[in-house]
This record gives C-alpha cells, structure tokens and sequence, in this order.
C-alpha cells in the first residue's frame, strides 16, 4: 500500500495521543469510567447505564473540521434537508451536538452531528473548548465513527491529530472523503486519504447524494441488532425563550453534565438540541429539545439567524409541551409577550418558568410577579408559573411534575353530559348579551377533540355572542373542569 512520505513524516513528528489531545484542551473530558457513573440514575433524572444501553438505538457520530460537509451528510442520510442542522458556509456554524434519526433498509441508527474539530486555540474563543469537549463525549458513546475530509482541501494538522485520537479509541472508524463529485479523479489521487491508517476512503458528495448508497451499506455492515427507545414513550419538550434567559443551562443541569454549550455570548445555540431525560414521579421519559434564542424580528438578519428562529419555530410545533423560560430580572418584555403568542397560535400545553429568580428574590415577593406575569402575558394566564434558578438548580427538577400535569389537563376528555351541565349553570348565571336584537341561544355542547380539549358549543346563531360573553363560558368552563396549563379551544357552531 502506497504511504505519502510527507503525511508519514508529519504522523511520526507529531506523535500526538490521546491524553496529549486532552491535556492541551486544559478540560477533564468524559473517560468511559466517568462516563459510566454520570449516568447512574440519580433522582431518575438520567438513565440507568445498562437500561439505556439496551433501549438505545446504535448512535453514529460524524466529525471533522469545519466545513468539510458533515451537516450536509447528516441531512442527507437523515432525509431533513428541509427541517434539518443548518447549513452556510460560514466557519463554526454547528456548535452543539445534533442527533437525528436515520433508516436504512431494516436498520434503524442515530447520526450525531458535531461541532468542527481543532485543537488551536491561540486565535479562537472559550465556545470552540467547549465545542472539542462535546465532540471527545459523543465519540466515546459512538457505536461507528465517520470521519469526513475534503477532497479539495489539504489534510490539516487538525485532521491528522483527530485520525491520531480516533486510532485510540476500541471504535470503528469510516473515512470520507466529501465533495468527490468525479469519482475517477478521485481515484487518481486518493493515496494520500489511505496514509491515514483508516483503510479504504469512501469518496461522496453529500449535497449531490453521490456514493451515499454505498457509504449507507458499510455503515450497516458495522450495526448490531439494537432494541430502540421508543417515541411512543417519549413526550417532546421544547424550551424556548429570548436569548441568554438561561435554556442551554437549564438542560445541563438536569443532564447532570455538560450537553448544550453555555455562554454569555447571545445566540450561542444556534440549533435546536435533543436531550433524553428521565424524570419526575413517575419516572418518564422527556425528550427536551432546547432550541435558540427568539430575538426581535427586526433584529433578525437573514441567513443563519433567520434559519435558528425558523427551527425553534417548527420544534415548538413538534413538541407535546412548551417550557417558556423567562429572565425575571429583566421583567416581561414585548418580546416575552410575542413569544408567548407563538405559543397560544400553536395550541400548546405550557409552563413558565421564571428563571434566575435567585438574583432577585430579596427585591420582590412571588406573588407580585405572578401577577404581574399573568397581567402582562394575559393570553397565557392558564399557564403554570414555577421560579427557578438554573444555574445552581433551584426548582428545576419540579418541572417534571408540572410538564405531567399540563400533559393531563392537555389530553383530558369530559363527558357530553358533564359539559351539558356546566354550561346551563353558566347560563343561568350570566344569560347572553346579543351585538343585535336577536337573543343569541345554546342547545348543548360536546367535546370533540383532545391535544387541545375542544369544546364544540351549537348554538342559534355565533354571530348573536359578543366577544365578553365567549370569554367568559371559556373562563368559566376552566374554573369547573381545572385546564391548568392547557389552552382549549371553544367552537361556536351554529346548528344545523
């Protein structure tokens, strides 16, 4: 097998491994014993190692530097161009750990998407330490890495200490090589990729779909027989809030170790990151989806900015229950009420949380700002209200129960009679006042769907209830049945 001299030389010059790589990052990275103890179960907010091990799906972890395709790749084997990693090309634009499900012919996998490697940090900043942490974690719960090149770019110094760490590791490893779109060129000079020490390069071009077959068959041929953690078991969770109000902190913290990069820089999540967490009393499982921060549109540039607010957006839409999280030191602002009409637009099941309720709990009672909460975001005024303190945990693992809670009230379904019931003694307390001189009349109500509870009224005609009076049987139906934290929606029907 032909070795370039010049790469082989630069190998055996460097003679990085593995515990070189991490003593120059200046960070205690996860090993496989650290690894092992964090996940024991503590106060059931984290799996059991050996139940997650045989409920987990094989997790494939793609790395490389930046820009050499690999959200490109994800999207293309996970089929989510459309709703899936953001892809510019600008540098750094993954900075948290993506994981999206993937199928190929019976198998079923999850590909990680990882942030860009590099090991120089003269020039760059605190986030790209985290950024390398993150990566040396996902690849020691990887089953299968795959380790993407450029094709037309020199392999790096970078690369080659990652292809140093990466022989280190009891893991199998798939080079590739992207932006291959002639194979016959490549084949004319891919000695240099063999000098690696990987085996055969796979050469692809992720944005064209080029070879991607044939890389989907070696990464089955490595893929045990896995049981999968069900999404039937699951509730999605998404977070969402302005930026810098605490969400990334807030996940982390009940991982119990360092999932989302945290920063004061504003806009540090750039996509929206899935976390599994067990939890609460009867110990269920959350899949909470932390998302990037929602900024005024003004604000927003398009590009990456415009692409981050879309994904928050479509993974509120997705989600069973919206954590809303808002900084209490700054008040509520007109951006926490737009944000929570978002939330109202998409009929969701809802929990406020009032974060870093710490810095301010000697200047203000509890109940003045629930009141001022529920004065100020006035259409989410059934919404639970919890204070919490991410950063040192106050209250965080609370909302487990809350998120049960709001789930209950959000799925509930109410018998015709109990509801016919219910609005004939609001009648009798409060008849309809009529926008004309017809008197508006209600004949019965039902309940015909749940996720949101939706409550069909048949009356004479809608256009005889002003607005008032339909407030008032919502409010009125909520004081009886108790929907605390779940919107419903009421459809006047005229009958037939």
């Amino acid at each position: 097998m032909f070795i370039n001299v010049t790469v082989l030389n630069h190998l055996n010059k460097i003679k990085i491994n593995k515990d070189l790589i991490l003593d120059k990052i200046t960070h205690n990275f996860f090993t496989k014993k650290n690894y092992l103890n964090s996940l024991k179960c503590k106060d059931s907010t984290v799996y059991n190692f050996n139940d997650y091990k045989q409920m987990r799906i094989p997790i494939i972890t793609v790395v490389g530097r930046s820009n050499v395709g690999k959200s490109t790749l994800i999207n293309r084997i996970t089929k989510s161009n459309k709703d899936g990693s953001i892809v510019h090309d600008s540098e750094g634009v993954t900075k948290d750990i993506i994981q999206r499900k993937a199928f190929w012919k019976n198998y079923e996998f999850l590909m990680t998407d990882t942030g860009g490697f590099s090991i120089n940090y003269n020039k760059k900043n605190e986030i790209y330490k985290n950024m390398t942490k993150q990566i040396f974690s996902s690849i020691e719960k990887s089953s299968l890495i795959i380790f993407v090149l450029d094709f037309f770019s020199q392999i790096t110094q970078d690369e080659i200490e990652l292809a140093e760490y990466l022989k280190f590791q009891e893991i199998p490893v798939i080079l590739v090589v992207n932006k291959c779109e002639n194979i016959n060129i490549f084949n004319e000079n891919s000695k240099i990729f063999w000098s690696l020490g990987f085996g055969e390069p796979i050469p692809i071009s992720a944005i064209h779909g080029i070879n991607t077959g044939e890389l989907l068959e070696k990464i089955v041929s490595y893929l045990p027989n896995s049981k999968k953690l069900s999404e039937s078991y699951t509730t999605k969770v998404s977070i969402i809030g302005k930026p810098n109000v605490g969400k990334s902190t807030f996940v982390n913290k009940l991982l119990g170790q360092y999932r989302s990069i945290v920063s004061d820089t504003p806009g540090t999540t750039s996509d929206s990151v899935d976390s599994y967490i067990s939890g609460g009393k009867n110990c269920n499982v959350y899949n909470f989806i932390d998302t990037a921060g929602i900024k005024r549109k003004k604000s927003i540039e398009f590009g990456i900015e415009y692409f981050m607010v879309n994904r928050t957006l479509k993974s509120v839409q997705k989600s069973e229950c919206v954590l809303f999280m808002i900084d209490i030191n700054n008040g509520i602002t007109d951006q926490d009420v737009k944000i929570s009409d978002i939330i109202v637009k998409e009929n969701k099941c809802c929990v406020i949380l009032l974060n870093k309720w710490d810095k301010i709990k000697k200047k203000m009672s509890k109940q003045t700002l629930i009141d001022l909460c529920k004065t100020s975001l006035s259409k989410l005024s059934w919404a639970e209200i919890i204070f919490t303190s991410a950063l040192n945990g106050e209250n965080c693992k609370s909302v487990f129960d809350l998120i049960d809670s709001a789930l209950t009230q959000y799925s509930k379904y109410v018998s015709t009679s109990i509801l016919n019931e219910i609005i004939q003694e609001a009648v009798k307390w409060k008849r309809p006042s009529s926008k004309s001189q017809n008197n508006g009349k209600i004949f019965y109500c039902t309940q015909v769907s749940e996720r949101p509870p939706t409550i069909a009224i048949f009356v004479n005609d809608p256009e005889y209830f002003n607005e008032t009076y339909k407030s008032y049987v919502e409010n009125y139906f909520r004081t009886c049945l108790k929907f605390d934290g779940s919107p419903i929606k009421i459809l006047w029907t005229k009958r037939k």
